[in-house]
């Protein structure tokens, strides 16, 4: 079995359950997994490459993985998102809400976003996709086109389509209100149950199954208490979306006449191995009850902070014993900036001593980990996989430590090659079989396209023009 000597200035080790950091270091692969983390290694070695001026680091894992074109960019300006195609309208559902991209976009835009989260040192990643563009819900067609893009560029991924019972219609005052179609998210999750038997630990064991319903204020009990049996007994992660908007808790308890995690108590249907994004609405029971259940917080604060939302309590949900885990959940899918804007946020909300950068490091590596119940991701140990992010800080200013660098002056296009399973998949940011230039551009020409059909779904359907109001007047 070969073995690969990579050294450079900073390796982000970890012993005796936390991280720790050698400085002249070096990381040995053997295989797939990590035969050795130090300062030096006496051994032979197959191969060495040396990073100088960098920072290995495990992979990050994104619990909420862009893994589309992502319209909430289209809102970041253009509000309410009633007004602006982000709530369907009642004549758009009366003319049938249809597909507005083919299949064939659809399976390109999963690739085109794995290949991004790779960019990014993201080296595990549970996908996410928005819904509104959509008939219904996600594919089992589409997925089986994810899990050849992530076999074939290396990504380790969880997977499964996203499945729903219900929908949001508003009218034309901006009133909105839940619609339900149970028979079809129950058919959908039968679906996605057998499409995860069968991917469960394809491409060497790097592909794991996932369950993926949408949104808590657009699911039935019927749907999560299936959901929550099916997932247990395989053993898999359930991703639900809640407590992140006033509308999602407003419908929940007119509803169900509780708070979402309440609710999610109440039907039995949560525990260890559920994920909740956003929290950024949540109550105090709610985190509460999050502890108690063992599930984990996906903190997203890029999406939540351009929408005007933070998560307030990111210091008391750790001293809970709540575990946190990061996801990107936008573009770009720069986990390095969302640790970043995580930090900023916590300190707005609670002052400069409350957190320290090392716990939002954590979150983006070990709370992911341990989310997934995987003591075999998120650090650089022997024995653990070989995931791992070079970060090149050759064009940045650096602090006497190399987390307190990555917090105040790198970015992820500073991510400079990515190994995964002890395979090279990014090289001086280039991923062989990937032209980003020309990718990028189809990606563009395809979201172009989506925004011409904005009208379609926008309540009164008026043009793109007065959608999506310009920062200027365009000058002729």
């Amino acid at each position: 079995m070969s073995r690969t000597r990579l050294s450079a200035r900073w390796i982000v080790g970890h012993r005796d359950g936390a991280h720790v950091v050698f400085e002249n270091g070096c990381v040995v692969i053997e295989g797939t997994r990590i035969l050795h983390v130090g300062a030096s290694f006496d051994g032979d070695a197959d191969a060495h490459i040396d990073y100088g001026e960098a920072i290995l680091s495990p992979g990050f894992i994104d619990l909420d993985a862009l893994s589309d074109l992502d319209t909430t960019i289209l809102g970041y300006d253009n509000g309410p998102a009633w007004k602006k195609g982000r709530v369907w309208p009642q004549s758009y559902v009366d003319a049938g809400p249809y597909e507005m991209y083919s299949p064939e976009e659809l399976a390109f835009q999963k690739r085109f976003a794995f290949a991004q989260l790779i960019r990014n040192g993201i080296t595990t990643a549970l996908p996410i996709a928005s819904l509104f563009y959509r008939a219904w819900g996600e594919t089992v067609a589409e997925f089986d086109a994810a899990a050849a893009a992530a076999e074939d560029l290396g990504l380790r991924a969880y997977l499964g389509p996203a499945y729903r019972t219900g929908g949001q219609v508003t009218d034309e005052t901006g009133t909105i209100r839940a619609t339900y179609d149970e028979a079809r998210g129950l058919q959908d999750l039968a679906e996605a149950a057998d499409y995860a038997q069968r991917i469960d630990g394809i491409a060497g064991g790097r592909i794991r199954a996932m369950f993926a319903p949408d949104r808590i204020e657009t699911c039935t009990e019927s749907l999560l208490q299936r959901t929550h049996a099916i997932a247990a007994e395989m053993g898999a992660p359930v991703r639900l979306h809640s407590c992140q908007s006033p509308t999602e808790i407003r419908l929940v308890q007119e509803q169900h006449g509780t708070t979402p995690i309440d609710w999610l108590n109440r039907i039995g249907a949560i525990g260890p191995n559920w994920l909740l994004p956003h929290g950024t609405q949540a109550t105090e029971r709610d985190f509460t009850l999050m502890a108690e259940h063992g599930a984990t917080l996906v903190h997203c604060p890029l999406v939540a902070a351009r929408h005007g939302g933070l998560l307030r309590s990111f210091p008391e949900c750790r001293d809970r014993g709540i575990n946190i885990g990061l996801g990107t959940d936008t573009w770009p899918p720069d986990m390095i900036l969302n640790m970043q804007l995580g930090m900023m946020t916590a300190r707005l909300a609670k002052g400069m001593d409350a957190i320290r950068s090392e716990a939002l490091f954590d979150a983006a590596t070990l709370g992911g980990a341990q989310a997934l119940g995987r003591d075999d991701l998120g650090r650089l140990t022997p024995g653990a996989c070989a995931d791992i992010a070079v970060i090149d800080l050759r064009g940045t200013l650096q602090t006497p430590d190399p987390i307190q660098t990555l917090m105040t002056s790198s970015a992820g296009r500073d991510v400079r090659d990515v190994w995964i399973d002890g395979r090279q998949v990014m090289a001086d940011g280039e991923i062989p079989g990937f032209d980003a230039v020309a990718e990028t551009a189809r990606a563009q020409a395809q979201f172009d396209g989506l925004i011409a059909k904005y009208p379609d779904r926008t309540v009164d359907h008026p043009p793109v023009t007065e959608i999506f109001t310009p920062s200027y007047r365009r000058a002729r």
